[in-house]
């Protein structure tokens, strides 16, 4: 049986060589299809993660706690895969000024760990971002514009119960784009803040590629309010809608390439058949049975598409390699985007999917490509393939 199976591989191969002008001309469709499919998967990842990695970046982080102790050190949610924690103390106030008031959540914020895990402070359109000393404060231009100040103009924050009033001068403006952040909020430093020693939010910034759920699998094993931390894609709903829809559609876009593909090859095939038609009528002569003779042509395409596969493999990794390397700059396209606040630059990134999804669907597409002109040969009877010749 091995060896009749290595006589058909190797009648395979011998009529894919003897027609090299017309394997060539197939197989350069399977090579461009799997080659261009690897490298724009790859590229749908590398938006995702571009999605992912502005929408974390800007202010959220990867995870966000909610209520948290004040005995509990920033340092207690470090770890393997944590990037940085950032602590936030919230106090609701007035804030007022130039005669105008309005009601704000002052966050008390360390600025040095901002600067190391966050991006919002890149956002500064005025003035800096706050120091380490002094009273200073951090607000955005929409906040600016209501309460008439510009950087270097004093505020006076005071909270709810009008108990304690504080003045700070503005060291900074910012603006995001992103409604929530440019409306209601303003920072300062922790030393600054109303009363630092109130429950806070964390903000848990994550290595690449690290799995925020196991993080947070982590902190409920460990800690007692391990309860209270959430991932981004259970605050961000649309977001992880956004990118399960682009795997949606990349499926999509590779069965349709590789349909036209397969229709192609085999239309292709059927006309390389029929010009060695004469070849496979004097084998049927010899002996060779309707099941033998599909088995060989299934062969030939078989043999045909997994050479050109693994070619176009070859052609998309390199290509990915190479853009992923200096990435591809969509800050013309994106400016008004908030999914790319911090930076619309797209790094292509191999994955499982990107990488075998591919010549996974050539494979399957050419087997079915190879069933047309298989099942054209195995009907026809020697005797009128060779009368006809």
């Amino acid at each position: 049986m091995l060896k009749l199976s290595g006589f058909w591989l190797k009648t395979a191969i011998l009529f894919l060589v003897r027609s090299g002008r017309s394997t060539a001309a197939l197989s350069l469709m399977v090579v461009s299809a799997v080659a261009t499919l690897i490298f724009l998967s790859a590229l749908a990842v590398g938006v995702n993660d571009a999605m992912i990695r502005n929408s974390t970046g800007l202010f959220a982080g990867h995870i966000s706690g909610y209520g948290l102790p004040a005995q509990l050190a920033p340092g207690a949610l470090a770890g393997e895969g944590v990037k940085g924690v950032a602590k936030r103390v919230p106090a609701a106030g007035i804030l007022s000024g130039s005669g105008q008031l309005t009601g704000v959540v002052l966050l008390g914020i360390e600025p040095e760990v901002e600067r190391s895990a966050s991006a919002f402070w890149k956002k500064t359109v005025e003035g800096s971002f706050l120091s380490t000393q002094g009273r200073g404060l951090f607000i955005s231009r929409a906040l600016a514009e209501n309460l008439a100040v510009a950087v270097g103009g004093t505020l006076t924050f005071s909270a709810r119960d009008r108990s304690d009033f504080r003045e700070f001068t503005v060291d900074g403006i910012y603006e995001t784009g992103i409604e929530p952040l440019d409306r209601g909020i303003a920072f300062c430093t922790l030393a600054a803040h109303p009363d630092p020693q109130q429950p806070w939010s964390a903000a848990v910034f994550l290595e690449d590629g690290v799995d925020p759920d196991d993080v947070i699998a982590r902190y409920r094993t460990g800690l007692p309010e391990g309860d209270r931390f959430k991932s981004w894609s259970d605050l961000m709903p649309d977001l992880r809608q956004l990118i399960e829809l682009n795997y949606v559609s990349m499926s999509l876009v590779m069965v349709l390439v590789f349909g036209v593909v397969s229709l192609g090859i085999a239309c292709a095939f059927v006309i390389f058949i029929m010009k060695h038609m004469r070849e496979y009528g004097i084998m049927k002569a010899m002996g060779v049975t309707a099941g033998e003779m599909m088995r060989l042509i299934i062969m030939e395409i078989m043999l045909m598409n997994c050479a050109a596969s693994i070619v176009g493999i070859t052609a998309g990794v390199v290509a990915v390699l190479i853009v992923s390397a200096i990435g591809i700059d969509l800050t013309a396209f994106t400016s008004y985007n908030r999914y790319f606040a911090v930076s619309g630059v797209i790094y292509p990134r191999l994955t499982a999917f990107s990488l075998w999804s591919p010549p996974a669907l050539a494979l399957v597409f050419s087997l079915a490509a190879a069933l047309w002109p298989a099942v054209l040969v195995a009907r026809k009877k020697a005797a009128d393939i060779l009368r006809v010749g």
